[in-house]
């Protein structure tokens, strides 16, 4: 990547997820431009719209119906209206400090406390809204059905992502996605996986297929569409059905569904196909292991899985957003800078992941290494 001075990076954040191929790749760019001469909305379902829909669906078992739109934020919004509106129910849970996007409902996180009503995040969002989104601390099963007892009667959904984001990453313990699901299934209880970051990245069937855990609902976006705005949400027909005009929770959008973010999808998904997750996932184990020989003399956390990876300036595990919360932010921050001028970009925040690609090469993995043993020296 290079900005307008001409500077050369080497970019582990690639759009915060989406572009696992690569910037600009070109069979993507073909099929786009392809598409842009016949046209590229027409506020009416296209074969591509059908055609990357059965992709989805093969790759996913959790998900018989989806529904296309523009974003992630928009996936998370439809997702949990559809689950309040086939439940009657008004109360979700979310993980502390996990990110769903920029809506209301979700612009909510809790204090030091394991399990409260929430309060906004953000400015704009009413406390009558923030209220009906309680949280827990991730990997805390027991906080998990704690809150799912006490609220059983008014409770829609439990939304999650199954690996923290955008404060990890953060993997979830050995059991713990499984027990969730037993416990949203006992109390009857929908549960929305976010994989709007992991879909298509951790496998082709997401966290899903990697865990071995089915969601009721599921969120999509980033990689679906290449780069390029999409999001998707689906789940089993029953509960799809609900969405107008067979249903009465409505969903809609100009965009969504669009034949430039189908065409990018598409071309993604058939160059992911062919090359496979392995290429990628085996150099984001290079990165972690040498990232972690790097840090071991300051005592930092490495984490991650497949081409996800992250530095954690702490030397504890973090196993949720209150043990990243521990980090040093500042320090990080000296470190990103640091790293920029080494030729490196990464996102700028302790609390976000860091992503490969499969245009990443070895050369590339080495050439951070290199940045980050010279610059953890230069910030600790």
């Amino acid at each position: 990547m290079y900005d307008v001075d001409g500077n050369r990076y080497i970019d582990c954040c690639m759009a915060f997820g989406p572009l696992i191929l690569g910037h600009a790749h070109p069979y993507v760019v073909e099929q786009i431009r392809e598409q842009l001469e016949a046209g590229w909305n027409f506020g009416a379902p296209t074969e591509a719209e059908v055609r990357l829909a059965k992709k989805v669906c093969g790759h996913f078992p959790s998900i018989e119906m989806l529904r296309f739109v523009n974003s992630g934020t928009e996936a998370t919004m439809h997702a949990i209206r559809l689950a309040r509106g086939a439940t009657g129910r008004r109360k979700i849970v979310k993980a502390t400090g996990a990110y769903h996007g920029a809506h209301d409902a979700v612009l909510v996180r809790a204090g030091s406390g394991g399990t409260t009503f929430g309060v906004p995040s953000s400015a704009g969002v009413l406390e009558a809204t923030a209220k009906h989104t309680l949280t827990v601390p991730f990997n805390d099963a027991n906080a998990m059905r704690k809150v799912i007892a006490a609220n059983r009667r008014d409770l829609a959904a439990v939304i999650l992502e199954p690996v923290m984001g955008n404060a990890g990453p953060i993997l979830p313990a050995d059991g713990y996605l499984q027990e969730v699901r037993e416990i949203t299934e006992a109390n009857e209880v929908l549960l929305i996986f976010d994989e709007v970051i992991t879909g298509f990245r951790l496998a082709m069937g997401g966290a899903q297929e990697l865990f071995g855990v089915r969601a009721d609902l599921t969120t999509l976006g980033k990689i679906l569409g290449g780069g390029v705005p999409i999001g998707a949400f689906g789940g089993s027909k029953e509960l799809m059905e609900h969405l107008a005009p067979l249903g009465k929770v409505y969903q809609a959008g100009t965009a969504s569904g669009n034949p430039l973010a189908m065409t990018a999808g598409l071309a993604t998904l058939d160059v992911l196909k062919r090359t496979g997750l392995g290429g990628v996932n085996r150099l984001g184990d290079w990165m972690r292991r040498g990232l972690a020989d790097a840090a071991a003399e300051f005592g930092f956390r490495v984490q991650g899985l497949a081409s996800m990876f992250q530095l954690f300036l702490t030397s504890r595990p973090v196993r949720s957003y209150e043990d990243a919360l521990a980090c040093d932010a500042k320090a990080f921050h000296r470190l990103f800078l640091a790293l920029l001028d080494e030729g490196v970009y990464l996102p700028p925040s302790q609390f976000e992941t860091c992503f490969l690609s499969t245009a990443h090469t070895a050369k590339d993995v080495d050439a951070t290494l290199e940045a980050f043993a010279k610059c953890l020296a230069d910030v600790r």
